[in-house]
């Protein structure tokens, strides 16, 4: 246990003499010699001895980042799997910290897992004001799509119309020919041929209502997706897979909330937490506990690691997302029968950078896009 707590200190402190002092306190004070037990004990030492053999050259320095970058991919911190720093991230932030803040921009866009993990623990309370902050130039976002909905929408109409007026006008050749064969016949004949030709245009009508309808059944914009902070959170009294949150989305009255996240986060993670919530699905009880929404969660394959998605800083409390291109009024409340919420799901995912996206366009809100440090995930 001694020598373990030696190599924390020194990993912590100095690496081949760059001084890295905490100003005399330690980011997790008071946990690092309890954590040192049982199966972690192994772990941490490993990234104890990968913090003690940081090399200084910037390209043996920059393999061992990659090495890290590639350990991050899969998982929020090093430990665990939550999103709760251990001691292994506080010695190796320490010693990777000024390496990383020297590192050319277009050297440090290869490493997006890195400087993901270094923006979340340098935000970290226990981090706050001990290092000099490495300022990431986050990209601005925009619809990954050529075309709008609102212009793929209006395409479909368009081609929809289009084979309205083939068929109709068909429909009139076929008149036509048939006039031409009843020529001599009484006038009275001809008044039936033409009762048959106006029914095949109001049929066109309503395949034009039909696509319209189930395009406005996947729309996002029938959610109403809205920022929240989670003031409460307990565990569920009969179930231990959930967990029960109440949520302020700038109402008078707190949500109550239960959410399927107690195998991945603790009561106190979630407390104060900022995060999307659907506010318009059908209240009712689960277990006994009654929920009035439907906290939105990225999600690794498996899963292993399940986190609600995170609302920018500059986001106000009780706002809608939005998502650009689609309008519409969101639905008072979703009908179960429907299904609306099981057909819109499926197109709910984090991009290559963790910004959450509906069909490649962002949520987004007045202080920017809603991330997760999952990439590639799965939303629901």
């Amino acid at each position: 246990m001694a020598a373990t707590a030696a190599i924390h200190r020194h990993a912590v402190t100095r690496h081949n003499g760059r001084n890295l002092q905490y100003g005399g306190r330690a980011p997790f004070r008071g946990q690092t010699a309890m954590m040192y037990c049982g199966g972690r004990r192994h772990a941490v030492l490993k990234w104890a001895e990968f913090a003690e053999t940081f090399p200084v050259a910037l390209d043996a320095c920059f393999e061992n980042l990659k090495r890290l970058n590639d350990e991050l991919s899969g998982k929020s911190v090093l430990l665990g799997n939550g999103l709760k720093p251990s001691e292994a991230d506080a010695i190796v932030f320490s010693v990777i910290h000024s390496s990383l803040i020297n590192l050319p921009d277009a050297t440090k866009e290869k490493l997006p897992h890195v400087l993901r993990w270094m923006d979340y623990i340098q935000h970290k309370q226990e981090f706050v004001g001990l290092f000099e902050k490495i300022l990431l130039q986050k990209p601005e976002f925009g619809p990954p799509v050529t075309k709008s909905v609102g212009a793929v929408e209006a395409d479909l109409k368009l081609n929809k119309t289009e084979q309205s007026i083939k068929s109709v006008n068909k429909s009139e050749a076929d008149t036509s020919k048939d006039k031409n064969r009843a020529e001599g016949k009484s006038s009275g004949d001809k008044e039936p041929t033409k009762a048959k030709a106006e029914p095949t245009k109001a049929k066109a009508k309503p395949a034009e209502k039909e696509v319209a309808q189930k395009d406005n059944e996947v729309s996002v914009s029938l959610l109403n997706i809205q920022v929240g902070v989670i003031r409460k959170a307990w565990k569920h009294p009969s179930a231990d897979s959930l967990l029960v949150e109440e949520i302020d989305v700038g109402e008078a009255k707190l949500r109550q909330v239960v959410s399927g996240l107690a195998k991945y986060l603790s009561p106190e993670e979630l407390t104060n937490r900022r995060v999307v919530l659907i506010t318009n699905v059908k209240p009712g009880k689960l277990r006994d506990v009654m929920s009035e929404g439907l906290v939105l969660c990225a999600s690794n394959e498996g899963p292993t690691i399940v986190e609600p998605l995170l609302p920018p800083e500059g986001a106000k409390i009780g706002e809608r997302v939005s998502f650009s291109g689609i309008d519409g009024k969101p639905e008072d409340v979703l009908n179960p029968k429907k299904k609306q919420l099981e057909k819109i799901t499926p197109h709910l995912f984090t991009d290559d950078k963790g910004v959450a996206t509906f069909k490649g366009i962002p949520f987004m809100t007045s202080g920017g896009p809603c991330t997760s440090s999952i990439s590639r995930a799965t939303i629901k």
